[in-house]
């Protein structure tokens, strides 16, 4: 595996969550595998679950990891080709990705989306050329538009909670915010849930659906009640606007998942990628509640990277 950004990059998802499974059980099994191998970690925005279930994943592989908050210990990159850079830009990313690939046998990177530039963002420009500058496999550690290694660890997640030969209804119920939210999560996990055996059902209010390319072959419903009847699954999620790029357009309230609109469902396992917003999100009830499966899926992180890393390696060993 050259590199890891989507579903996309994976050409069995089904043979990938059965060896995050069998890690999951035996996760020191391969603990020499990358041995003198080293595995950066570059974060220009926050991480919890992204940076310390990678890091960790990397040391359970035998890696030597290096973490780097770009945004607050390295110089002000510049992306753009072509530009004289006598602005507050400091580095170009040809030199920074490239010297980054000099040090690193594996390199992941993590990067938000501005929300300004609907076309600038859905280009994936900083991770592209990461990719194409680094000369090393690359890791997406979410980028502007997915989150590929929460999608997985989310798929894994559904795959253990669900009987075999059940095929399970899974709604993406868009929640409230008090900020404009990034649509990395619910685009990444609809695309994955796609390549799953699941019934994909997607509820958001008007003006909130999101770009058709990640949700094509699900169903849209504006009415979260009705989304909701004989739910197996709710992953609970915010995002912004795609039509009206980046804006919030309404406070949301009736959209919070509670106990009342659990009662819907099918004894629904309730998910979320954290951190969550209590009591705007996600009622207090639900997150302490027996349904919810956020700890879990956070746990699940941590052999997600390790699957994905062992194929890499596996590649350049």
């Amino acid at each position: 595996m050259k590199q890891f950004t989507s579903v996309h990059d994976v050409p069995n998802v089904a043979a990938l969550v059965e060896e995050v499974l069998q890690l999951k059980q035996a996760p020191y099994t391969h603990k020499t595998l990358g041995q003198d191998k080293t595995l950066g970690l570059i974060f220009l925005n926050p991480s919890l679950r992204t940076r310390l279930s990678t890091q960790k994943a990397g040391m359970n592989l035998g890696m030597n990891v290096m973490v780097m908050n770009l945004d607050k210990e390295g110089w002000a990159l510049e992306t753009r080709d072509g530009v004289v850079m006598d602005g507050t830009t400091v580095e170009h990313i040809r030199e920074a990705a490239a010297v980054m690939g000099q040090y690193c046998d594996i390199i992941g990177i993590r990067s938000f989306p501005k929300l300004q530039d609907k076309e600038e963002d859905y280009s994936e420009d900083l991770l592209n050329k990461f990719i194409e500058l680094a000369g090393v496999p690359v890791v997406s550690l979410e980028s502007a538009t997915r989150h590929p290694l929460q999608s997985l660890a989310d798929l894994v997640t559904i795959k253990e909670q669900t009987a075999a030969g059940k095929r399970p209804k899974v709604v993406l119920s868009w929640a409230p915010h008090i900020k404009p939210i990034p649509h990395c999560v619910a685009n990444s996990f609809s695309e994955w849930m796609q390549q799953a055996d699941v019934e994909l059902v997607i509820t958001n209010p008007e003006g909130y659906d999101l770009a058709e390319e990640f949700t094509r072959g699900a169903q849209v419903l504006h009415n979260q009640d009705e989304a909701l009847q004989g739910a197996d699954f709710v992953y609970v999620k915010n995002w912004s606007s795609f039509e009206n790029y980046g804006q919030v357009l309404t406070d949301g309230k009736g959209w919070m998942m509670t106990n009342e609109k659990l009662a819907l469902t099918n004894n629904a396992k309730v998910m979320h990628c954290l951190p969550v917003r209590r009591g705007l999100e996600l009622s207090h009830e639900v997150l302490d509640g027996p349904n919810s499966l956020v700890i879990e899926q956070a746990n699940n992180r941590l052999y997600a990277a390790q699957a994905v890393l062992k194929r890499m390696l596996d590649g350049i060993a």
